[in-house]
């Protein structure tokens, strides 16, 4: 038996809550050279951030236009500001902390969650962190991926696992809770490496894990490796395999708060199947029952 992110949000806060996926109008250290240029081999122009609301407008503005797409489905008006595109701890705090403030409130806004990379958490950033605590929950959302030194090179991550663990020990130390993202199907690796990485994330203590399939975007240089024939993304049928074998990796302490991801459809390559999202959660649905009984 597993715990979503959905049963968590209601013990927690006692009411369904949605995330709301918004722009702190960041970069990233992977795209302007001070670690890397072009990003993360999968990353698209949009810094993973295909269904975040624009950065050009205000976070109020966004918040609002991002309630109304959900209006209908939320009607207790509970969410999370998820600052989800590029790297959201990249930059000055006088730049990021109104930002974060301005989401806090909003007062159907129970918590903010920051996507960022382990290696811009500066002592400057976690006092920051510190503060907005005080306020409303904050968690910190690690894109972490795999542990595999190989694999890490190949994805341009740009930092070091050590880094990963030190900033996971640091947020701990400032009472924020850690997301971390694991991709599922990068090239070259095989299940056991796969289910190392969960079980690595499981020990580190992060508070959540996040489980993407490996989507191949539009305009990547990862869609350049796989039209050359580099590498196959995972059928259906494997990923529903890997997904049941990852969660019986994962104690129940540890919330669920992805178990594949959406792409966007105007952009996705491959998987296609991945596209029908109705569908793959459907068969994901089933496949964790029949673990359960």
């Amino acid at each position: 038996m597993y715990k979503s992110l959905n049963q968590h949000l209601k013990e927690r806060f006692g009411t369904k809550v949605y995330k709301i996926a918004l722009s702190s109008g960041c970069t990233c250290p992977n795209r302007d050279g001070t670690v890397g240029v072009g990003g993360c081999i999968f990353c698209a122009d949009t810094g993973s951030g295909d269904f975040a609301q624009s950065a050009a407008l205000p976070i109020r503005e966004q918040i609002k236009l991002a309630k109304e797409k959900v209006a209908s489905k939320n009607k207790d008006g509970k969410y999370i500001a998820y600052f989800q595109s590029f790297t959201n701890t990249y930059g000055s705090v006088e730049f990021l902390e109104p930002k974060f403030r301005e989401a806090m409130e909003d007062e159907e806004v129970v918590a903010i969650s920051i996507a960022t990379r382990p290696d811009c958490l500066q002592e400057d950033i976690l006092r920051m962190l510190t503060r907005l605590n005080t306020i409303k929950p904050v968690w910190v959302e690690l894109g972490l991926q795999t542990i595999h030194p190989r694999t890490a090179e190949y994805i341009r991550r740009g930092y070091p696992l050590a880094v990963y663990d030190q900033a996971v020990k640091d947020l701990h130390a400032i009472g924020v809770e850690v997301i971390t993202h694991v991709i599922i199907g990068l090239p070259g690796e095989t299940k056991e490496e796969m289910f190392s990485t969960v079980e690595y994330v499981v020990e580190s203590k992060s508070e959540g894990i996040k489980l993407q399939l490996l989507h191949v975007i539009e305009g990547t240089d990862l869609a350049k490796d796989y039209a050359a024939g580099n590498f196959n993304t995972l059928t259906m049928e494997e990923y529903l395999q890997m997904i049941k074998a990852c969660v019986d990796l994962i104690p129940e302490t540890m919330i669920i708060h992805r178990l594949t991801g959406d792409g966007n459809k105007k952009t996705l390559i491959a998987p296609e199947w991945s596209a029908d999202k109705k569908k793959v959660l459907n068969a994901l649905n089933q496949v964790l029952q029949s673990t359960d009984t």
